[in-house]
């Protein structure tokens, strides 16, 4: 295919690049990441909840994985701070009757001291020390982030030499930051584990979505790497990358310390 032709087709790709809630649907089966990480983010958010219990989903999203969880409607909360999937919340959610409020500051989260039982946060911001606040005695964290090291290996390819912009996203440093707000840690996990792309009109969709990680991409920039990528794909059948993820499960301790 002539280089304008596929210049094109991912300006296209380039062009309907959007994310609606948080669904990656356009690409599917033309990528794949997190079929190999060494835990189950669903179970251990469901591991010992109760339906008696309070949850809370912190940057919830479109609350598609919230909702997936089954956990009772009424005793479900759920906050999101990117406007346009706060909307999509508020039609998704509240005629359901979970709870629903907006919140971009993940240090001042509008509830009151000790009102959950398990708060979920999957790759949003987050704030140990609120998140204690706001737990019960006895209560869990639990949390899945994207790493400070995600995809830093196509961000080369494409954008070399651009810093990473949450480097202390780490597990060592976060687990260090839970303890420190008062947390008993009962689970840490870390994993760095391959991103495969099969075709680079799936890449610069992904790339344009991502920009805190793509700062600058566009099709124009980067036009000699991506052809680079397709050579590799005319090749190998695919390019892979590297994504990093940890995951910490934290109590908030019964009673304070003597």
């Amino acid at each position: 295919m002539e280089e304008h032709v596929l210049k094109s087709l991912w300006q296209h790709e380039e062009d309907v690049a959007h994310i609606h809630g948080w669904d990656f649907s356009h690409i599917a089966g033309r990528y794949e990441e997190e079929g190999d990480l060494p835990w189950d983010y669903r179970q251990a958010a469901l591991e010992g909840l109760r339906p008696d219990m309070d949850l809370l989903d912190y940057d919830t999203g479109g609350g598609e994985f919230l909702l997936s969880l089954g956990h009772p409607h009424e005793r479900t909360w759920a906050t999101e701070g990117y406007p346009p999937n706060a909307a999509l919340c508020r039609e998704r959610l509240e005629p359901l009757g979970v709870h629903f409020q907006t919140c971009d500051n993940p240090a001042a989260i509008p509830f009151g001291d000790a009102a959950f039982d398990r708060i979920l946060n999957r790759h949003g911001d987050f704030c140990p020390s609120e998140l204690c606040r706001l737990l019960k005695p006895g209560g869990l964290a639990v949390t899945e982030q994207v790493g400070g090291q995600n995809d830093r290996d196509l961000v080369e390819l494409v954008l070399p030499s651009t810093p990473p912009p949450y480097p202390h996203l780490n597990l060592e440093e976060q687990r260090r930051a839970f303890e420190a707000a008062g947390f008993n840690i009962l689970r840490a996990q870390e994993a760095f584990r391959p991103i495969r792309f099969y075709d680079v009109g799936a890449f610069v969709w992904f790339a344009r979505i991502l920009p805190w990680e793509f700062p600058g991409f566009s099709v124009e920039r980067c036009f000699p790497a991506l052809l680079d990528l397709h050579r590799t794909i005319q090749r190998e059948g695919q390019f892979t990358g590297t994504i990093h993820r940890f995951l910490l499960a934290a109590e908030k301790p019964t009673c304070s310390a003597p």
